[in-house]
């Protein structure tokens, strides 16, 4: 049963986090646990998010909130968007496709050609939020 839900995606700009956030904020209300990477850290001086230059500590503190946070879910929601699949994203779906859990890839219906050894990865392709839920459900049962 898919109850805990890791989002996925690009973190360059206020609109890509904000979509993610959006894509959570339908998940949550209907239900399932989610985790952002740029919202659901722990034990970091927000701060030190803002800006390029970041601790070895606090980079350390990131790279293993996510990996637990990986292996605590059942299901990746991955926005798949711009020039090229990101690389995080990327290593992400890789990661769970790996550990044999689902992977959605979500294209926010962007037209354009994916790298086809990541795409292999995904479970299924969605175009929109609206379809998630949809999605999600054919998953877990």
């Amino acid at each position: 049963m898919i109850k805990k839900i890791y989002i996925a995606g690009p973190l360059f700009n206020v609109h890509e986090k904000k979509y993610l956030e959006e894509i959570a904020g339908v998940l949550e209300g209907n239900g399932y646990d989610c985790f952002l990477p740029h919202r659901d850290q722990t034990g970091i001086d927000p701060e030190e998010l803002k800006n390029n230059e970041m601790s070895q500590s606090t980079k350390d503190i990131i790279f293993q909130t996510d990996v637990q946070a990986l292996n605590e879910s059942d299901l990746v929601v991955a926005l798949v968007t711009g020039q090229d699949i990101d690389s995080g994203t990327a290593s992400e779906i890789g990661y769970m496709y790996a550990n044999n859990k689902p992977v959605i890839a979500l294209t926010a219906e962007e037209r354009r050609y994916r790298n086809l050894f990541t795409a292999g990865m995904f479970s299924s392709t969605v175009q929109n939020i609206g379809d998630l839920l949809e999605e999600i459900n054919k998953i877990d049962s």
